[in-house]
């Protein structure tokens, strides 16, 4: 979501006042900065990337620079709270964390799961479903329901355009990062492309996002989906609800 605060400003020295025009979609900074939205703060720190046995390497590499499957990722800072909001950028860990746990991208608590499937949105045409009713890949983590609501709302990209899913079936399939070749003994970066597990070049990408797989899933009315999330919240009682 990219969204910035817009102010309203006076130009000129007794010239006829008027308002600075924000560009279109601009909405003022939200209540609830996103989950996955990088902080100022936190800056990538410099690294030399150098060539390994099967693929690249940091050349003061550590454990942590890697995960479970020896894919190697792009470092970060850790500070969320601290500086202005990049709503434009995402942090790779908390977005890996998200896809990981099954985690609402923006508030971070438990995304909406219920017996028809996990809530998902994606930014493509609902009636062109010839583009999307196969297998999706997305690099967007899954929502609870008043989230998705406020997302469809504030983000523009999402405004023109969205399909809201119920997904039965999905599993991470790959990452989303910069891929490496070698020219000479140096490892240069030429491209930046999703990559899934099985593929040799695995080890040639330092990853920045997790990529899901959406197998199974169903289209839904985000709105009907909405107004049954508030009668489950009703009957739930004030204890189970909060």
């Amino acid at each position: 979501m990219a969204e910035r605060v817009v102010r309203d400003g006076v130009v000129g020295d007794g010239a006829e006042e008027r308002r600075e025009r924000p560009p279109v979609g601009a909405f003022a900074r939200p209540d609830v900065v996103p989950y996955i939205a990088r902080w100022s703060s936190e800056r990538c720190p410099p690294s030399m990337v150098a060539a390994g046995d099967r693929g690249i390497r940091y050349t003061d590499e550590l454990p942590h620079d890697r995960d479970a499957r020896g894919i190697l990722w792009k470092r970060i800072g850790l500070s969320p709270g601290k500086g202005r909001p990049e709503f434009g950028n995402v942090h790779f860990f908390r977005q890996r964390r998200a896809m990981r746990k099954l985690l609402c991208q923006i508030c971070g608590g438990p995304a909406d799961r219920t017996a028809d499937g996990t809530l998902w949105l994606v930014g493509e045409d609902a009636d062109d479903r010839d583009a999307w009713a196969t297998d999706l890949v997305t690099g967007h983590p899954p929502l609870c329901v008043p989230c998705a609501v406020t997302s469809v709302r504030a983000c523009p990209h999402l405004r023109k355009q969205y399909v809201a899913l119920r997904v039965r079936t999905f599993e991470l399939g790959g990452v989303q990062g910069a891929l490496y070749r070698l020219y000479g003994r140096t490892p240069v970066a030429y491209s930046a492309d999703g990559v899934p597990f099985h593929s040799w070049r695995i080890h040639w990408v330092l990853a920045a996002q997790l990529l899901m797989s959406l197998a199974e899933f169903t289209m839904v009315d985000l709105a009907e989906e909405h107004a049954q999330y508030m009668r489950r919240k009703a009957t739930a009682g004030p204890e189970r609800a909060a």
